[in-house]
């Protein structure tokens, strides 16, 4: 099994609306986004997938959530913006992306909201 990881950030603003201290209030994160696929099979120069076709659909998902107000955004209308839902949400989006291999698989996606805390979000209670 081959397992490839790449990470990326971006910058955004969000607020938790009922939660009880400052993170109630607007404030920003420069959140860093670490994806990770696996597979079994290499394809015939040796890749599991091409770091650069993971790159660009990881960025297609994040121009989604750069410098925006995310409790705006479609996909946080019936959800809060947490770490945990944005990582769901990155996920399920790369999950759809038909521009991977069938072979790939996404094994999980970690958002960082700083430097010390981190969330990852994977499916199959792995």
């Amino acid at each position: 099994m081959f397992e490839l990881t790449i990470t990326t950030d971006f910058e955004a603003a969000h607020r938790i609306p009922e939660y009880p201290g400052k993170c109630q209030r607007l404030h920003g994160h420069n959140w860093k986004v670490e994806v990770a696929v696996s597979g079994e099979g290499l394809d015939h120069l040796g890749m599991l997938v091409d770091f650069r076709v993971l790159k660009q659909e990881v960025a297609k998902v994040i121009a989604t959530l750069d410098h925006y107000y995310l409790n705006e955004l479609a996909a946080f209308q019936t959800i809060c913006p947490t770490a945990e839902n944005i990582a769901c949400h990155i996920y399920k989006k790369l999950v759809k992306s038909a521009s991977l291999p069938a072979a790939v698989t996404v094994s999980y996606v970690k958002v960082w909201e700083s430097p010390y805390s981190a969330v990852s979000y994977r499916e199959g209670g792995q």
